[in-house]
């Protein structure tokens, strides 16, 4: 494996989200949180990455900072980059919240229960992100909309989001999961998540499919890939509030790809870890 700086087009896309939905969300007033990045941020996309910080840090309700993360290439690559990663957390009402994945608006909440609206972002992926990818084309960025559901049991939360993409893979995709989170000093909370991705056949196939035209281009061999199981994910955080203003926040991540996302060709590793180190200043 290798790992190679990359400033752009990803945190372009990336930058240009945020800024959007951040203009967009306390206007509208319809939004929704974590997305996709994902499944990813790309990778990502881990529910708990960036939502709980400003819900378990303080009474601030805005937080802006910045950091870089290291993940693969795309989903399913044995190569990294690493990329810079703009932050924006605010909290409008109690209500509305908008993050770098997108915007969520809470709909019902009733002692640990919350039901959410999801507003957010599919970045898509381009050819030239790996050499690897030459002649399958790109999947263009899409809007997400979606739901999200939450139940809090003391330090525990179970989760479950469902996000259709519009544009991009038009794909259909879900996240069950369960998180802690717990102090453990003066500033510094500890988390932990498991979660387990499922999709459908119009995202599988976008991702990890290869038709006889890209078979054609790409030398890769035809495949289908069906609706199913997509990937499990593990992460471990630490977030420290050095003082009233001023946070820290790392997290790791393991990704494995299953099913036929890890069948597929396009796919060179089905382990997919990730890293991420922030900075953030909260008023």
């Amino acid at each position: 494996m290798s790992a190679k700086i990359d400033t752009a087009p990803v945190a372009f896309r990336l930058s240009l989200a945020v800024m959007v939905i951040g203009i967009l969300a306390p206007d509208t007033g319809w939004a929704a949180d974590r997305a996709t990045a994902n499944d990813e941020l790309q990778a990502s996309p881990n529910p708990s990455r960036f939502g709980r910080v400003g819900e378990k840090l303080g009474e601030w309700q805005v937080v802006v900072g910045a950091g870089a993360m290291i993940a693969p290439e795309y989903e399913g690559s044995d190569e990294f980059k690493l990329r810079p990663l703009p932050f924006v957390s605010a909290t409008f009402f109690d209500t509305v919240t908008v993050d770098p994945t997108g915007a969520t608006m809470a709909v019902f909440e009733q002692g640990g229960l919350e039901f959410s609206a999801r507003l957010g972002y599919e970045l898509g992926r381009q050819e030239d992100d790996s050499h690897h990818l030459k002649g399958l084309g790109d999947i263009d960025f899409g809007a997400t909309v979606g739901a999200n559901a939450t139940f809090e049991l003391g330090p525990v939360e179970l989760f479950a989001t469902v996000d259709k993409t519009i544009g991009g893979s038009e794909g259909l995709v879900g996240r069950l999961g369960i998180e802690a989170t717990q102090p453990v000093s003066e500033g510094l909370i500890l988390g932990a998540s498991a979660s387990a991705v499922f999709a459908d056949e119009n995202h599988m196939q976008a991702y990890f499919g290869v038709s006889a035209d890209q078979s054609a281009r790409s030398g890769l061999a035809r495949y289908d890939a069906g609706a199913g199981l997509k990937r499990a994910d593990f992460s471990l955080s630490a977030t420290y509030s050095i003082n009233k203003n001023w946070l820290v926040r790392g997290e790791a991540q393991l990704g494995v790809l299953l099913g036929d996302a890890a069948d597929s060709p396009v796919v060179l590793e089905k382990l997919q870890p990730s890293a991420m180190l922030l900075v953030g200043y909260k008023f």
